[in-house]
């Protein structure tokens, strides 16, 4: 079922019969919601400085779904959580250190492109540059369309892509490898038969996947998933603090928590990746939280960056209603990951917060304000992941 920003969540949104796309708007008008004051397990100090704003919210609708015989799924929201010490891992590709260690060769491996000219890193890097660019040129030589996301906790989403078009990093994974305008193989048995021209690789694919032919397109794709649900990024400030340690952030990123509040931005950006409900009880994988960026049409951002040339996952889904909808990105690490938007078009923090305060929430933010909201941004940066360590 589709959800837009401009209805409310419908009760067979629990049947999971289909994908569930909801609005980052909906969760404001969920029928019940019970506040409870923010960072309940921080300390006392820290606790006095920050005014409520965790809300956990409990579906009211057993009357409705009892006349179905349906049991429902209460969806919990905290808007500040620490990141968890797992991703979500699917049944059928369990995490294994033989797999993520073969994942992270071929992420790395430009011959997996159909010139051996361009690696999964080329794109996605994890290095902060200054100077990165907005969009990234594929092995065909012709440049993408949108910014490539960050992939730093990408385990934690339940839909991939800016527009939500894929929900399994595996899936993903095949769609890069065959997009004529990524990577260029026009069919798998060419990247094999590269593959298995090495050693090596024949001989960690059998280690991997406990095989004798295990160099196959299915098991590419689940090397490269294992190794990006491997990006986790522990021990930030932010989860630092909310755990109980107060003096983890400094008194001006605590103002800017509070302005991320009152300004509206934790209306979309909550939870363990700031990016709406985890996959759990709210979502399962495949449902997608989404929100219209911009949100006010008419400011001057529209045109000085481009923000309605793309119309967002209305290319995937041909429904008029996904116009302008995008998946809500994440914000962990956001300071590591400019340029920012789906275009790449603010090439700063600094800017991308003026933009966001005036197109989502019609507000207009001092120097002062946007200074201290980049401040608690900066505390979201955790530790590089262990496996870009060794």
């Amino acid at each position: 079922m589709q959800i837009t920003p401009r209805s409310e969540l419908q009760l067979t949104s629990f049947f999971k019969s289909a994908p569930l796309t909801l609005s980052a708007r909906t969760h404001s008008t969920i029928y019940s919601s019970v506040i409870n004051s923010s960072l309940a397990n921080s300390s006392a100090s820290s606790r006095s400085t920050i005014k409520p704003s965790r809300i956990t919210m409990t579906l009211i609708c057993s009357v409705v779904l009892f006349s179905y015989g349906i049991h429902a799924r209460a969806a919990a929201f905290d808007y500040f959580q620490a990141l968890p010490e797992q991703p979500l891992i699917p049944d059928d590709n369990p995490l294994t250190r033989d797999k993520i260690s073969l994942g992270k060769k071929l992420f790395f491996d430009k011959r997996l492109s159909v010139n051996n000219r361009l690696s999964c890193n080329n794109c996605h890097g994890f290095s902060a540059r200054d100077n990165a660019p907005a969009v990234t040129t594929g092995a065909s030589g012709k440049p993408g369309k949108r910014n490539p996301p960050t992939l730093l906790n990408i385990g934690l989403q339940t839909v991939l892509y800016w527009d939500g078009r894929s929900s399994r990093l595996e899936d993903q994974a095949i769609d890069h490898l065959m997009d004529p305008d990524i990577m260029g193989n026009k069919t798998g048995k060419a990247l094999i038969e590269r593959l298995s021209g090495d050693k090596q690789y024949v001989q960690l694919f059998m280690q991997a996947f406990d095989s004798a032919h295990a160099i196959k397109m299915q098991n590419i794709a689940k090397a490269l998933a294992s190794f990006q649900r491997a990006l986790m990024t522990p021990n930030s400030p932010f989860d630092r603090f909310i755990k109980g340690d107060g003096k983890a952030i400094s008194k001006k990123a605590r103002h800017g928590m509070q302005l991320f509040n009152d300004t509206g931005c934790l209306a979309c950006h909550f939870g363990v990746n700031f990016a709406g409900p985890a996959p759990g009880p709210a979502l399962g994988m495949g449902d997608g939280f989404y929100e219209l960026f911009p949100n006010n049409l008419g400011s001057s951002y529209d045109k000085s960056h481009r923000l309605t040339n793309d119309i967002g996952r209305f290319e995937y889904t041909k429904n008029t209603g996904d116009k302008y909808l995008w998946r809500v990105p994440p914000l962990r690490n956001i300071a590591l990951t400019a340029p920012y938007f789906h275009n790449g078009s603010a090439k700063t923090l600094h800017e991308a917060v003026t933009i966001m305060a005036k197109t989502q929430t019609n507000k207009t933010l001092s120097k002062n304000d946007i200074d201290a909201i980049v401040e608690f941004l900066k505390t979201l940066t955790g530790d590089t992941p262990a496996v870009l360590k060794n």
